[in-house]
């Protein structure tokens, strides 16, 4: 791609070298560690389901197990196939027993590596199969109906009732939708656990759980037939379930992910160390599950000023491509993030927002980007509002963004109506028809505001990365660098689920996945 924006292309390689550098380093960490809800997705990814009388979900009664007997560093694939093999009995019948007190993981003989992986070999394989399929059927529907061009339109429903969800998306995909993403319930990134089944409750959104997932995949892919696209949905992977959650969407088909690997660190206080291993398996399943991913760096924008700030998101964006590639996704998964968040009433913001949107396109020219639209300098005055999501749908369109998040009129007032949704989705189309060559077409005067204000963001960003560099990853985010926000190594949620791992561990799941494509 020819640079129209005259970047310095040297700044460019300096900066994806020290993400690469800093990324690479902390997987030294990443490597010898695991966590308790990387071992709950092992167990998932094994066939465990379920909850017990207390609704306890089953994976958590196997790695509690583990935990409490201080077995944990060996993993969960190692004890579920020791057992398997002095039993005879499955996972899920294992999980079972152990929750009754009839197995006790600590008391049984240890069985040769070799027998215990041959023993849950053919549960790996099942599931991989599983996968495969799921990932078949996405690529038959993009066979049979062809795939669209130009940006995704990606609208948001959040009832807190799966079956309300599901009448909204419908309305939504044939409206024009293109994306559908369930918001979850205020504060389940928090939770320790995956709730169990349909939920009909929820606040500002409705649970993740592997059945709401079943039943929207099943929903939109009712409507896609009908409508003859196909309908991709998206969920929530962050938070303190990361990579359990990454396991469901994998089991469902989901299409796209929300996948940042500093997101719950500093906008929910989850521990780094437990945050940095989880985002590392989460992302080798949706990598192998071919799940783009979302990743959260428009959230920076809202907690601090867009303008004099760009350059840390930049800075991100570099940092979670190196953690993906370590993870072994490709760059066609990654949706790096960005947004349309600079206060309207300072002067040449548009041209601002217009130089950062095809910085970003210049600088990840493989990546499926995902544009968030003004939501911090939103009023509740609906035309003008709308006027801000049609300056933000221009920038979309001639810019060549892929994962268009659409802006509401209704944006801090209400969740939307489906009435304020179609005339977004109206808006957006109209202007994506009408301007659809238009970026195609314009060329940015050399020295000018739009070219300066790209350069100067790629210098910032360069020279934040190599300080992080020096000074890694955790001090960086222990002195508040990113978005304003600190956080100490040994704070936050969910340090006490991260264990170093015993020289017999081993993941099955890493070892068929990593840098491979479900066909």
């Amino acid at each position: 791609m020819e640079s129209k924006l005259g970047l310095n292309f040297e700044l460019v390689d300096k900066a994806r070298a020290s993400a690469a550098h800093v990324a690479d380093e902390v997987q030294e960490f990443i490597n010898g560690h695991t966590t308790v809800t990387t071992e709950r997705a092992v167990c998932r990814l094994l066939g465990i389901d379920g909850v017990n009388e207390m609704d306890v979900p089953m994976p958590n009664v196997i790695v509690d197990h583990l935990m409490a007997n201080g077995l944990l560093s060996v993993g969960a694939s190692w004890h579920i196939g020791n057992a398997m093999v002095e039993t005879g009995l499955a996972p899920q019948t294992i999980a079972e027993k152990i929750d009754k007190g009839e197995i006790d993981l600590s008391k049984l003989p240890a069985h040769k590596d070799a027998e215990v992986r041959a023993a849950i070999k053919p549960y790996v394989d099942k599931t991989i199969a599983r996968i495969n399929k799921n990932v078949g059927k996405r690529n038959a529907y993009l066979k049979e109906f062809g795939d669209k061009e130009g940006p995704y339109l990606y609208v948001i429903v959040a009832t807190g009732n799966i079956y309300e969800d599901i009448t909204q998306a419908k309305a939504a995909a044939k409206q024009g939708a293109d994306i559908i993403a369930v918001i979850r319930t205020t504060g389940q990134s928090l939770l320790d656990y995956v709730p169990y089944g349909a939920t009909t409750e929820g606040f500002g959104g409705t649970y993740a759980t592997q059945e709401n997932f079943r039943l929207m995949r099943k929903a939109l892919d009712e409507v896609g037939e009908e409508q003859h696209r196909y309908i991709r949905l998206c969920n929530y992977c962050s938070g303190l379930c990361m990579p359990e959650i990454a396991a469901m969407g994998a089991l469902e088909r989901l299409d796209v992910m929300l996948n940042d690997a500093l997101y719950g660190i500093l906008f929910r206080d989850i521990n780094m160390q437990r945050t940095i291993v989880d985002q590392y398996f989460s992302r080798v399943i949706n990598g192998f599950a071919g799940v783009i991913i979302n990743t959260g760096e428009d959230n920076y924008l809202t907690t601090d000023d867009a303008i004099t700030s760009a350059h840390t998101v930049l800075a991100s964006q570099f940092l979670n491509e190196a953690f993906a590639k370590d993870a072994g996704m490709r760059e066609e998964q990654m949706g790096l993030g960005h947004a349309f968040e600079m206060d309207p009433a300072v002067e040449d913001t548009f041209l601002y927002e217009l130089a950062q949107a095809q910085m970003a396109r210049e600088i990840f020219p493989n990546a499926p980007l995902k544009y968030m639209p003004p939501t911090k300098y939103m009023t509740g005055d609906i035309f003008r509002g709308h006027i801000q999501d049609a300056l933000f749908n221009m920038v979309t369109i001639m810019t060549g963004q892929r994962l268009h998040l659409l802006g509401m009129l209704t944006e801090a007032i209400h969740t939307p109506f489906m009435s304020d949704r179609a005339l977004s989705i109206e808006n957006a189309q109209y202007i994506f028809r009408t301007m659809k060559d238009l970026g195609s077409e314009l060329t940015y005067k050399e020295g000018g505001i739009i070219q300066n204000r790209a350069n100067e963001v790629l210098t910032k960003a360069t020279d934040l990365l190599g300080e992080i560099e020096k000074l890694g990853l955790f001090t960086t985010i222990e002195k508040g660098i990113f978005a304003d926000v600190k956080r100490p190594k040994d704070g936050g949620k969910g340090l006490s689920g991260v264990v170093c791992k015993d020289e017999k561990y081993f993941n099955p799941f890493i070892e068929e996945m990593k840098g491979v494509v479900a066909q």
